[in-house]
């Protein structure tokens, strides 16, 4: 099984890339550039909203980022194929815009911590 970590900490790490999963709004890269400078939605990348997540998965893979996500098939892939990728997982249901970019700019230490951590490929925020 996957370990699963949990916000608690307070590292900072300087570079995080954060990929956008098609569920969240691409709205979300303009309110979160300023706080995570390698941020980009999945159609920054030439998906479309209907991409496979085999294709974003791989795509995160290939290219270094972690996948941010409220989408639980992500948390199913992680814990079959296990990771890179890693999934950032909003466990917050169907939130504004602005909540997501509240909620993720207040976990940005946690983040950066979880990245850095190779055993650990699942991020959950609640």
């Amino acid at each position: 099984m996957l370990p699963i970590a949990k916000c608690t900490s307070s590292y900072l790490q300087h570079s995080m890339k954060l990929l956008l999963d098609a569920n969240l709004s691409w709205r979300l890269v303009r309110l979160l550039k300023s706080e995570f400078k390698e941020i980009a939605h999945t159609t920054d990348c030439g998906f479309k909203e209907e991409a496979p997540d085999k294709d974003i998965w791989n795509y995160a893979r290939k290219n270094g980022y972690a996948i941010v996500s409220n989408d639980e098939d992500f948390f199913r892939v992680a814990l079959d194929k296990g990771f890179p990728p890693k999934i950032v997982m909003l466990r917050t249901g169907n939130q504004s815009t602005k909540y997501i970019a509240q909620i993720l700019t207040k976990h940005k230490s946690e983040i950066a911590e979880f990245m850095q951590h190779e055993e650990y490929g699942i991020l959950e925020i609640f």
